[in-house]
Parts: structure tokens; C-alpha cells; sequence
């Protein structure tokens, strides 16, 4: 029996000797919403849960600690839930951050940091903008392979494709962000 899914696990991990039940992502939408709606079993939870040290459901948990592994910065980089926030990210930079990169990079550290950058962070940041533009300029199927990653095929809103592909590495890069992951 197949169900849909609201976020995504990666293939095979419903590969069981002992059931025929298959993950199915969710579409119209609904594959964004929140992970409340993730469906886990005992025997194999969320991988982004176990990832992220989520407890167990079998009891309550009042204070979770703070972790920081590089398997999460996996998670976050790669994931298509991830990653699907980061085009987001990306397209609201390009369009409601202002007309000039710092301005859209200051806009981008508000939006997930609630601070502004500081000038060795906009500096890199910056720099990193450039690469990606130049790179997906020079190869337009790899910043479209990068858009349909993000769910960012329909609406564009008007922004090149190489420049929404490299504002998307940008927002990827600022989703990371220990700052943004963890409490301090």
C-alpha cells in the first residue's frame, strides 16, 4: 500500500524484506509542509530526525541537546527538502532583497540570521555569488539540472537562470550556517 509522503527520504529506505510499502513524495505543494507531518516508523525513523539527534517518540523529551555533526551539514546541502528552501530563499532574494547584491545578501542573512552580514561575511559571500555566476553562466544545463533541484522550473520570476542558480548556491550556503541551525 502507497501513501504520500510530505517530505522526502532518500531511495531504498523503504526496501523491507517484511513490507511492500513504498515512499512516495508528495506532490501539489504539499511536499513542503512541515515536518509534523512526517511519517516515521519505529524501525525506521526520519533520516534527517536521526540525523539531527531527534528522541526517540516512545518518550517525552522536555529539552533536546545541542548537536553539530558534519553529517548534518550533509543534510542540509543536500537534502531536497533542504534545498527546496534555499531555491525559496534565493528567488526572495533576487526579488524583494534590492538592486544591488549586498543588498540582497544583507536582505538574505536578515531573512535567516535576523542580523545583518558583517564585512568579511559579505566579502566571501560575495565572492562565492560571483563564482556561481560565472560558472553557471558558462554552463546554462547545469544551473537548470541546479533550478529543477530547488523546484525552481515554473516560477522564476523573471531572473535568469545562471543568476537564480548561483543566488540558490548563495541561499544553500546561508541555510548551513551553524548561526542559523542551531540555538545558541
Amino acid at each position: 500500500m502507497t501513501s504520500p509522503r510530505f517530505t522526502s527520504e532518500p531511495d531504498g529506505v523503504w526496501a523491507m524484506p517484511y513490507s511492500d510499502d513504498k515512499w512516495v513524495m508528495s506532490t501539489n505543494g504539499q511536499q513542503y509542509r512541515r515536518g509534523l507531518y512526517t511519517f516515521a516508523r519505529r524501525s525506521f525513523p526520519y533520516a534527517a530526525f536521526a540525523i539531527f539527534d531527534a528522541p526517540s517518540r516512545e518518550v517525552c523529551t522536555e529539552r533536546r541537546p545541542r548537536t553539530n555533526t558534519p553529517l548534518q551539514a550533509l543534510v542540509t546541502l543536500n537534502d531536497p527538502a533542504f534545498f527546496a528552501a534555499a531555491g525559496g530563499l534565493a528567488r526572495r532574494m533576487a526579488t524583494e532583497g534590492g538592486a544591488q547584491d549586498p543588498q540582497r545578501l544583507a536582505f538574505g542573512f536578515k531573512a535567516v540570521l535576523a542580523r545583518a552580514p558583517s564585512e568579511r561575511e559579505l566579502a566571501v559571500t560575495l565572492e562565492l555569488l560571483g563564482q556561481a555566476r560565472a560558472r553557471f553562466a558558462a554552463d546554462p544545463a547545469a544551473a537548470e539540472r541546479l533550478l529543477a533541484q530547488a523546484a525552481l522550473t515554473e516560477d522564476r520570476a523573471g531572473i535568469s537562470p545562471a543568476d537564480l542558480a548561483a543566488w540558490t548556491v548563495v541561499a544553500n550556503v546561508l541555510l548551513n550556517l551553524d548561526e542559523a541551525l542551531t540555538k545558541g
